[in-house]
């Protein structure tokens, strides 16, 4: 057994009793999280969920980082396609009391991953044209939506570690963000659960310069206007299991 299955102690809720379905290698992820209103995001999420509240604050973040290693239970990595560059924009939910995320959007610079990650997940991924350089220590992000039909949204940032990595306490604004195992999405009316998983997160502090951001862009952009908390991760192998009907 994977090491990481055998780390559970973080996870609000027991593992699926079913077979994982999907194992990736997440790299050099920026988490940049920014206090929102949550009467600006309830018209943006389906009415079945309830927006997580840390003391009274919603919160959106937004993540780029590059996937590596994508491979099926019992298959090799995809070729190809196991590799690719993907930024995330979400938020955070509980539905029936149980913590999780909701994505705004998923934008990956690689065609069959939008189309196959829509179809098999149900998520509002976007293809994009992305490039991360990594001039050490220093990793340098763009990403232009191309998808057609939407608003063509971009992102730039620079971004590095500036503290040694650490484990949040339990207690803390950065566990409740980041040690999250499961996410909702809508196909049509339906409401389906995804489930995730991997170890607790090891994290550092960083530094970025976010030099360009209209992601989210249903949003006002005084909503970003205050400097965002800042985390960064090196390395993260996650499992992800298929999605299942819940209302």
């Amino acid at each position: 057994m994977y090491k990481e299955l055998r780390e559970v102690e973080q996870r609000p809720y027991p593992l699926p009793s079913s077979q994982w379905m999907m194992k990736q290698t997440w790299s050099n992820m920026l988490f940049a999280h920014w206090p929102v209103s949550a009467d600006l995001l309830r018209v943006h999420i389906p009415v079945q969920l309830k927006i997580d509240l840390c003391d009274g604050t919603a919160w959106m973040s937004l993540i780029p980082f590059q996937t590596h290693h994508t491979r099926l239970h019992f298959m090799p990595k995809f070729p190809f396609y196991h590799s690719y560059l993907e930024l995330n924009v979400r938020t955070y939910v509980t539905y029936e009391g149980v913590p999780g995320i909701y994505f705004f959007s998923l934008d990956a610079n690689k065609w069959p991953i939008v189309t196959s990650a829509k179809i098999g997940a149900a998520l509002p991924y976007k293809h994009a044209r992305m490039k991360m350089t990594i001039k050490d220590p220093v990793v340098h992000y763009t990403s232009q939506r191309q998808h057609p039909g939407s608003s063509r949204e971009c992102f730039q940032a620079s971004y590095q570690q500036s503290s040694s990595i650490y484990v949040p306490d339990k207690e803390s604004l950065e566990y409740w963000l980041l040690e999250r195992y499961c996410f909702w999405t809508l196909k049509g009316n339906t409401l389906y659960r995804g489930d995730i998983h991997h170890d607790r997160w090891r994290i550092t502090k960083a530094q970025a310069d976010l030099h360009h951001n209209t992601m989210a862009s249903f949003l006002p952009r005084h909503s970003f206007q205050n400097e965002p908390l800042l985390h960064f991760s090196s390395n993260k192998s996650v499992f992800t299991w298929p999605l299942k009907k819940v209302r």
